[in-house]
Order: C-alpha cells, then structure tokens, then sequence
C-alpha cells in the first residue's frame, strides 16, 4: 500500500527524487487552457465569468448579481452556527489574529551622524483577492488564516472568491469570512476567478495581490498573472514528514500520516525513523485504520503513488533527508524536539513533540497554515502579515549631507558615464547652491 525505502539500499536517493517529484503545473494543457480562459475573462469580462461559472460548476446564473453575497447573508451564516461551531471558528481567529500581530511592522527611520535622515515607511496593500478552494472539500480555515494577517496588515478591502459547486454554499466558509472581515464574497472559482482579480471586469474590482490555495488550475493561472498583480506562492499539493524516534503510539503517526494524505490524490505523506521494528507497527496501523476513514480511497491513493516509511541510520541522517526534502510541515515526533532545532533547516512550520499533531497548526494553534511546498520552504516562508504589507525606502539629506553624499555619488554616476546623475548630485554640493535658493 505504501512504499517502504530504506535510507542505505542502492539506489535510494534516485528513488527519493522520483517520490518527490511534481510538475504538474508545468503541464502544457493545463497552461493552454488556463491562458485561454484568461484572455476570454479579459475581453469579456463578466459575461464570461458567468458563463465559466454556469459551465464548470453547475450554477445557475443570470447576472453577477446571482454570485454575490451580501455581507447580511455572510452575518446570517455565522449566526446559523451551532454554539461549538461558533465557538471554534471564534476562538481559532482570535488566537490566529494575537498571533499575527507580534508580525506587524512600523515605519522606522534615523538620522545618520552626517544629518541624512533614512528609514523605511510600511504601507498595507489597498485591495487583496483571497482564493478559497470549494471543490473535493472546504476550507474555512484558510479563510482565517489568509484574511486575518491582510486584516491586521491593514488591507483597505479583502476580496473573496470561492467556487459553489451546482450552487451549493458551505456555511462555515461564510461564517468564517464574515468573523474575518472580508469585504465582499463573489462565487466564483478556477482560473477564471483568478483572471477576474488579476484583470478586474465591470463587477469585479482589481486587486494587488491574490492569496490562497487551489486546484492545478488555480495555480496556473496565479503563475500566468504573476507581475501583473502579486501572488502569496505556487502552492503544490500538501505534505507532512514525520521524523520519529519509535517512542509514539503508531497509531497516531500513522494518523498524522493520513491528515495531509487525505487532503487529495497528490498529497505526500513521510515518515523517516531509525527504528525499523517500529516502522512496521506504523504500518499495521496504517492498513487497519484505513478502512475506517471517509476519504480512504483518497488517502490510499495518495499513499500509494507518493508516501513512504524510511528506515533511516540514525536521527542525524533523518534530519538530513528532512533538509533535502525541505517540507511544508514537519512534525518531530521525539522525546526532546528543541535539541533538534538547530540541525533543521528547512521547513514551512516545525511542530514539536509527539502531542503536537500537525492539525493543531491547521486550524487554531495561530501560525499560519499557508505554507511553502514541494521543496520551496529553502527559500521561501509562512504566509504573514508582511506579504500584506510593502515596504518603501525614505531617504532626505540635509544641506550637510548633501555636500559630502553628492561628491560620492557624482564620482560613481562618472564613472558609469551617466552625465545627468553626476551634475544632479553636483548642483548640490555647497559650492554649487543656486544663488539665493539655498
């Protein structure tokens, strides 16, 4: 059912590479439709939003006004709620949002000893379109946890889009937008969605930056307008490695193995683990707990075509194969995680201990669940209330300043022959103050 690698057979790393690998959104069909549906959304407008939305998901629509929910309905959603569900949705954004504010940056500036003043003004995003997926399963947690760092950030209007497949609402997603403060919910989805915030129609206003998840196609279409607007990532399908030292209940890493693998076919599940005895007890776990989950073909397919259980040398080689790998979540499942933090390297979010499952960070713990995939936690980060935020350099010289800064910098301007950079900085150097303006 899955796949059981051991870290010192032959040719192990080829077979780690092949495990890792994904390219589908470099697949050529997908990028033909997804431009093409682009440039009809930018000619059209929203006569092809609807027409997109009637044929992709079923709805039944006459104008935009059948996609748009009023904030009333949003308001209607969130006190539809059970007591708990309300509860849940409450206590999982406001821990999220005490969070994200320790990420707030300040303008800040100085004054150097020669008088020049320098710092750097931070300016929230004046408009955001949030994606949130609705097709195989609903997500309102990605709703928090993408529109409460732009909240806190200061963002001046968050516009969501959400797929409502044959017209179908999911309640808990409105409620979360509602308790999020998202300003205004359109239903719609796909790469249409996402050319429609990119571009702007007659309904849809353009934004700056869009966040959020989504199918092959979603992806697609977030590379293909990429500097027309800013995205958060190119999010691939999700991922958990689980680096075990055999102290924890196998049923439970065997569980945390489905959490991600459940997510869909694509999804990727490791455990890495020095201890082979205990890696097949994690696999009896998986075989007799499978049968049990509602979305069990989803998982075995998952585990099948791209999970494994790596029976590594020791913990110092797992922590090696887990930099490699560079994973969205990565769970020590270990009697003392903080001894290995120093040695990880790369990774989206760390969760430490055998108690801390990598749900926790899903849906409540506070840091964000917008993480970095395939391999792209090397070099890139969470999702945060910096991505909502730009940053815009202050620089004024005093006269002082001006005199000394402008001798260095005509000699540089001079030296890459630029002319009019060299007598601009010269024109205010003292000697050379127009008379009776200085």
């Amino acid at each position: 059912m899955i796949t059981k690698l051991s870290s010192h057979q032959k040719g192990f790393n080829t077979k780690l590479s092949s495990l890792l690998s994904w390219k589908s959104v470099s697949n050529k069909d997908v990028v033909n439709t997804v431009e093409e549906i682009i440039n009809t959304i930018r000619s059209k407008g929203d006569k092809a939003l609807i027409d997109y939305s009637i044929k992709f998901d079923g709805v039944k629509a006459k104008s935009m006004a059948d996609l748009m929910i009023s904030q009333e309905e949003l308001e209607k959603s969130f006190n539809g709620l059970s007591d708990k569900q309300k509860n849940a949705l409450s206590v999982a954004a406001e821990r999220i949002k005490s969070y994200h504010l320790k990420q707030n940056q300040q303008t800040w500036s100085y004054t150097d000893k020669d008088g020049t003043k320098l710092g750097q003004k931070i300016t929230p995003l004046d408009r955001v379109g949030l994606y949130v997926p609705g097709g195989k399963a609903s997500y309102p947690s990605s709703v928090l946890m993408n529109a409460i760092p732009a909240k806190v950030a200061g963002v001046g209007e968050l516009i969501m889009v959400v797929p409502t497949p044959n017209g179908k609402t999911n309640q808990l997603v409105l409620a979360a937008a509602y308790i999020s403060g998202v300003d205004m919910v359109i239903t719609v989805g796909g790469a249409q969605a996402i050319a429609a915030l990119a571009y702007g129609t007659e309904s849809v206003p353009k934004v700056d930056k869009i966040v959020g998840p989504g199918n092959i196609y979603v992806a697609t279409a977030k590379r293909a307008v990429f500097g027309q607007v800013g995205i958060d990532m190119i999010a691939g399908p999700s991922e958990i490695l689980i680096i075990c030292d055999g102290n924890t209940d196998p049923d439970w890493i065997a569980m945390d193995l489905f959490s991600q693998a459940e997510h869909d076919e694509e999804a990727q599940s490791i455990l890495l683990c020095p201890d082979k005895a205990f890696i097949d007890e994690v696999e009896k776990s998986i075989e007799r707990l499978l049968p049990s989950m509602d979305r069990k073909d989803i998982i075995k397919t998952a585990l099948k075509d791209r999970g494994a259980l790596i029976h590594t040398k020791d913990m110092d080689e797992a922590i090696a194969i887990s930099n490699r790998i560079a994973p969205e979540h990565l769970e020590l499942s270990v009697e003392n995680p903080e001894a290995l933090l120093d040695s990880i390297k790369h990774a989206g979010a760390i969760f430490m201990g055998k108690y801390t499952c990598e749900a926790l960070g899903d849906y409540c713990a506070g840091p964000n669940h917008v993480l970095p995939t395939s391999g792209t936690a090397r070099f890139s980060s969470p999702l945060g209330v910096y991505d909502f935020q730009k940053k815009s350099s202050l620089i004024m010289a005093s006269r002082e300043s001006a005199n000394t800064l402008g001798k260095i910098a005509a000699t540089l301007a001079d030296g890459e022959g630029l002319q009019a950079h060299a007598k601009s900085a010269e024109y205010r150097v003292n000697k050379r103050n127009h008379p009776g303006r200085a």
